[in-house]
């Protein structure tokens, strides 16, 4: 007789077929039957789920999970949304080979500080727990963890590429013959351990932290496009995943890379999930021009496996003064992001330095003014930065002046410019409004001039937010049902203070309810099964004799959760920093992982934490015989 039952819930598969009322049988940590009306004994737990949703645990495909797990390895964000099953080692970093610190190098430190916006300090505790020294060590590690969700491993390129290079000279040259080999067994040997795949990097924003390279991109962007031939070509024999991000200034670069996911041009497809296809507030094309690019891509003409992943909501960051994970895009916001958090006195004398003031007040205003082509590209929502600048997409959430909080910041500016233009007889929204005015240039020149003044008087004590991209609903539920994507670009785990994906999953499921039940079992296929599929793991399904990975989720409350209402901050004692995230209540109503309980009426389970739930999940073809090298 079975452990669990659940009893009469709404059963989606992960196939993508039409739901059932049915009970699901778990026994150990397996499922062993499906149907109405099994059989129970007197030491079944029985779950009610009528008029409930049971599915199976939602995978998170893209998350920077690799640290966290060191320091909270049940991962708590991740399951209390529905989530069991999350992919790291994304975007060329982790901590797959250790800490590599050698020489005085801090690569740990140096990838994911300014990548992912992660505090130094937790940084370099993590790294000091990082001991082992390969990838089958790292695996060791991982499974000796009291894991909350399973996890399933990428070899990171940078990591790669240090562990062979270092890391001063992986960002100083191109390697040698016999340092490329190096990297290509070792790759070799990451594939024949289980690692789902490979992940690269080449966003022009990404840049590494520490002295003397904080000008200098991580190190997986100085590769070659032979390197990037020769490594794929390893994964492409595995039949394993390539996950990459393109160049966005380099379309040729991007074209010619994104073709190595060609069966007809290399004799096998090489499955292929880039990031990401985003409808982006400054460059209306974008998203089209993913789809193009990735049906062409998968024609019968080419033969690929390409998909872009899909964010599940509006791409929603915090900005503490200048520093968010896009300010890098902009050299003059990249000067203030490379010094240190805490350096206050650093960044004001930049921000009184002329030359960068000229600088600053040059990109600022450009395409806003006169006639050009900037004009017109701005016009037409096709321009090559993300950041909108405008003041009327800033919305305040923190400052010293409190009435500021919850306007753009478009309001107080005019606000000042009245006070200015009745020399201050009126405009200011109280006496503190009033004397704060009396501190700005007299007249200001323009929201350049004003922005410029509350960086250097409040610095990252001014916190704003803004929505960059994916601000209409119905263009992100055509991109999370599209053919050529797969949803769960969520960043989880990454950019703690800046952005909140966790709940994507649930959200693509909200907007799936709009149109009834069998679009539900669609999103369900596509939030489980299908990546599941493309990943090559064993996760996904609800079928006799899988692993008992489940979520209850209540429709009645998924309906009249508002995602935008229930965004908040948390302090994190792991990481001694704030977190912004999105919880809804009631939502998900019981996740099971290999068939124990780990949330349940809004609380975690009192073992959740102290023992291993998930595991270790290799790629399911591991331990077949590939071609010979």
């Amino acid at each position: 007789m079975a452990d669990i039952v659940y009893r009469n819930g709404i059963l989606f598969d992960g196939s993508g077929g039409a739901p059932l009322i049915s009970d699901v049988a778990v026994t150990g940590d397996r499922i062993t039957a499906i149907g109405p009306g099994l059989a129970t004994d007197e030491g079944t737990t029985e779950i009610d789920c009528r008029g409930l949703w049971l599915m199976p645990g939602l995978l998170d495909i893209h998350t920077h999970l690799d640290l966290e797990v060191e320091l909270s390895p049940e991962l708590p964000e991740v399951v209390r949304h529905g989530t069991t099953t999350v992919v790291m080692g994304n975007c060329s970093i982790g901590v797959i080979y250790g800490h590599q610190r050698r020489d005085g190098e801090d690569p740990i430190v140096d990838c994911f500080a300014r990548v992912e916006n992660m505090p130094k300090t937790v940084l370099g505790r993590v790294a000091d727990t990082c001991t082992w020294t390969d990838s089958a060590g790292y695996l060791d590690h991982l499974e000796s963890l009291p894991l909350g969700p399973n996890v399933v491993p990428l070899i990171p390129h940078s990591m790669l590429r240090i562990e062979v290079m270092g890391l001063n000279q992986s960002v100083g040259r191109r390697p040698t013959r016999q340092e490329l080999s190096r990297m290509e067994r070792l790759l070799d040997l990451g594939m024949s351990q289980g690692y789902a795949g490979f992940s690269t990097d080449a966003l022009p924003f990404h840049f590494l932290a520490n002295a003397p390279n904080k000008k200098k991109k991580i190190p997986t962007q100085y590769a070659g496009f032979k390197e990037l031939s020769r490594l794929t070509s390893v994964v492409r024999r595995y039949g394993r995943v390539w996950q990459a991000t393109p160049s966005k200034d380099n379309i040729p670069a991007v074209v010619r890379s994104f073709l190595l996911t060609s069966g007809r041009l290399y004799g096998r497809p090489l499955k292929t999930t880039v990031l990401a296809a985003l409808d982006l507030r400054t460059n209306r094309s974008a998203v089209s021009l993913c789809l193009l690019l990735s049906a062409i891509l998968n024609s019968r003409l080419l033969g690929g496996v390409f998909r872009f992943q899909a964010l599940s909501s509006s791409f929603r960051i915090w900005s503490d003064g200048a520093i968010n994970p896009i300010a890098d895009e902009i050299p003059e916001l990249r000067a203030l992001n490379e010094l240190e958090l805490a350096d206050r006195q650093g960044r004001a004398r930049i921000l009184n330095d002329p030359a960068w003031i000229e600088a600053f007040r040059k990109m600022w205003v450009k395409g806003k003014k006169g006639w050009s082509l900037a004009r017109l590209m701005r016009r037409l929502r096709l321009e090559d930065v993300v950041l909108t600048r405008r003041l009327e997409d800033m919305v305040v959430a923190e400052c010293p002046l409190p009435h500021w909080a919850g306007e753009t910041l478009a309001a107080p500016c005019r606000r000042l410019r009245t006070a200015q233009a009745s020399k201050g007889r009126r405009g200011a929204a109280n006496d503190a409004e009033a004397a704060f005015f009396a501190g700005f240039p007299d007249p200001i020149q323009d929201d350049a001039d004003f922005l410029l003044h509350l960086l250097r008087e409040w610095d990252t004590d001014l916190r704003w937010e803004t929505t960059i991209a994916n601000r209409d609903e119905a263009t992100v539920r055509k991109l999370l049902f599209h053919d050529q994507t797969l949803p769960g670009f969520n960043d989880s785990g990454a950019h703690l203070a800046n952005i909140a994906f966790y709940d994507g999953n649930l959200r693509t499921l909200k907007m799936a309810q709009r149109e009834g039940l069998q679009r539900v079992s669609l999103a369900v296929h596509r939030l489980t099964g299908l990546p599941a599929e493309f990943f090559g793991i064993k996760a996904g399904r609800v079928r006799v004799g899988a692993q008992a990975d489940l979520c209850v989720v209540d429709p009645v409350a998924l309906q009249k959760w508002n995602p935008e209402s229930t965004y908040h901050f948390i302090d994190r004692r792991q990481f001694g920093c704030r977190q912004v995230v999105n919880r809804p209540q009631g939502v998900v109503r019981n996740v099971m992982i290999a068939g124990r309980m780990a949330w349940a009426d809004d609380r975690y389970a009192p073992e959740f934490g102290q023992h291993a739930y998930g595991r270790v999940v290799r790629a399911k073809d591991h331990a077949r015989e590939c071609d010979p090298v």
